[in-house]
């Protein structure tokens, strides 16, 4: 059993999920939350014995979890991205990209209730103030709404992937000094963007949005060994 699991208990499998779509959900939520290290191979009989299920469910998981590109095939099987450097910056670049076309579509099909929504998170993103873990539940709420009200299935599709690659990323924008305050105020201005039909003002602020969330990265990565 691998260092990142064996101290886990296994969850209990949710009525009416199959065992291969609840080892999936598992490793998921265990892969986002850093269980496993950059690098670190992620077997297949380990992970059987922390879920108590058969290997057949956990090969079918894991085929899946490579596919969603959240394990990549090294010379010891299956293992949690370690990107570089450069792979950061391409991904950061492709989300302004993304977002802000999102914004901008986001602008001229927001429903009512999408607004609504959104001004909630705002409200949500306020109230947790400095509490990074809460933040980045809403951050990720509030980005899923903006990609939805896009009403594009194939940007959907592709953000959704990219979003799965930056999530491997350890740590968060948010439990930088400042960061939490200058979140919301972006945030605001692309809801507001979007409030108004204003798609390009809506695009604009969602490339700053992304813009900045690279400078803070880019500290964290200096600040790390």
């Amino acid at each position: 059993m691998t260092r990142s699991t064996k101290s886990i208990a296994a969850p209990a499998n949710p009525a009416g999920m199959s065992l291969a779509d609840h080892v999936y959900a598992e490793l998921k939520k265990a892969l986002n939350t850093g269980r496993y290290e950059p690098g670190e191979p992620v077997r297949e009989e380990a992970v059987a014995g922390w879920l108590q299920v058969s290997r057949t469910p956990v090969r079918e998981a894991l085929r899946r979890l490579a596919s969603d590109n959240l394990l990549v095939t090294t010379h010891r099987g299956l293992a949690v991205p370690q990107l570089r450097d450069d792979q950061i910056l391409e991904l950061y670049a492709m989300r302004g990209v993304l977002e802000g076309a999102a914004a901008a579509l986001a602008a001229k099909h927001a429903s009512a209730n999408e607004i609504d929504f959104l001004n909630r998170m705002l409200q949500e993103q306020e109230a947790a103030k400095d509490d990074a873990g809460k933040l980045v539940l809403i951050n990720k709420e509030l980005h899923n709404c903006i990609y939805r009200a896009a009403r594009n299935r194939y940007l959907l599709r592709t953000l959704t992937s990219l979003q799965n690659e930056l999530e491997q990323l350890r740590g968060t924008t948010f439990s930088w000094p400042g960061r939490p305050r200058d979140a919301l105020k972006e945030h605001r201005a692309i809801v507001r963007g979007i409030q108004r039909q204003d798609a390009d003002a809506a695009e604009k602020a969602s490339r700053l949005h992304v813009s900045e969330a690279l400078n803070f990265r880019l500290r964290i990565m200096r600040a790390s060994p």
